[in-house]
């Protein structure tokens, strides 16, 4: 059994540790709340945006671009939203996880890292990283994902890249955080043209076909930058309310666990201290006994 002093010791040290995970409790559930709302104002501009472009491509006939068609050639960019720190529970495991079950090979795989625990999960299992972006993964802002993205699109223009992925994590509520692989480009495009007007038989109306004041190529130059660039914002604004909302639920979980081994190693420490007196009574009463 150990000694009181050993106990005594132990205790306060997960006292000290207890008091830190009190405290970035506080400041997550703080920060968490500013999060939050910017999360929730931006999402329904998220969701939006995607639902508008898809709805216009769909009615769309015909249509070449590259922002459609993709390239023959060049290699997968993910976009890797992770935090800069960790102590968040799973939430930035569970992004490295969703990027290296997707089933790509890694040579085929480029990385454009937002948050250092991604990064460096990532690098350590040989994925090339070809930016590294952290410096905007705690406060976020229009300007930044606009940078990203026009990044992101002269390398897909060039070819360097055929396909771009963003992995972020989807804020569903303070408890609730998905993490979520989304294809942005290129762009898809229904799998078969659809019959316009009424079909026949079945009184279901079908949505005209979409006509472009401009030229189509024109359109789709000004609408995919801001569609990339709205979905990136997104995807940022929301793994920054995720990772406050998990690493509060840490720390939750963390002082949960410490009050329970303190008292558990108060009990052993009275224990201890107890038998302690008992055997000095015991002593003290067989020496009185010995003098008598």
């Amino acid at each position: 059994m150990a000694s009181m002093r050993d106990i005594k010791r132990r205790k306060g040290s997960i006292q000290s540790t207890q008091q830190i995970t009190k405290a970035m409790k506080l400041v997550s559930t703080v920060k968490l709340q500013r999060a939050r709302q910017n999360a929730e104002r931006s999402q329904n501009y998220f969701t939006c945006m995607y639902e508008t472009v898809t709805s216009i491509l769909d009615r769309t006939i015909g249509m070449r671009h590259p922002y459609l068609d993709g390239k023959s050639s060049g290699k997968k960019a993910i976009i890797v939203m992770t935090s800069n720190r960790g102590l968040a529970g799973g939430y930035n495991s569970n992004i490295v996880k969703l990027v290296t079950g997707s089933g790509f090979a890694k040579e085929d795989v480029v990385i454009y890292a937002v948050g250092k625990k991604g990064r460096d999960a990532l690098d350590r299992q040989g994925y090339e990283i070809v930016v590294d972006a952290s410096d905007i993964a705690e406060e976020p802002v229009y300007a930044d994902a606009m940078a990203l993205a026009k990044r992101l699109l002269s390398s897909f223009e060039k070819g360097e890249i055929s396909e771009i992925y963003l992995a972020y994590t989807h804020f569903k509520n303070t408890v609730s955080h998905i993490p979520t692989l989304l294809k942005l480009l290129p762009v898809q495009m229904p799998d078969k043209e659809e019959e316009f007007g009424e079909e026949e038989g079945t009184g279901k109306e079908i949505s005209a076909p979409m006509n472009f004041e401009m030229e189509d190529e024109d359109a789709l130059n000004l609408l995919i930058p801001k569609y990339i660039t709205s979905l990136i914002y997104g995807g940022l604004v929301e793994s920054v309310a995720s990772e406050n909302g998990a690493r509060m639920q840490a720390m939750d979980s963390a002082t949960s666990n410490a009050e329970e081994m303190i008292e558990d190693l108060t009990l052993m420490y009275n224990r201890a201290r107890q038998g302690s007196i008992t055997q000095e009574l015991t002593e003290i009463i067989a020496g009185a006994g010995a003098i008598s």
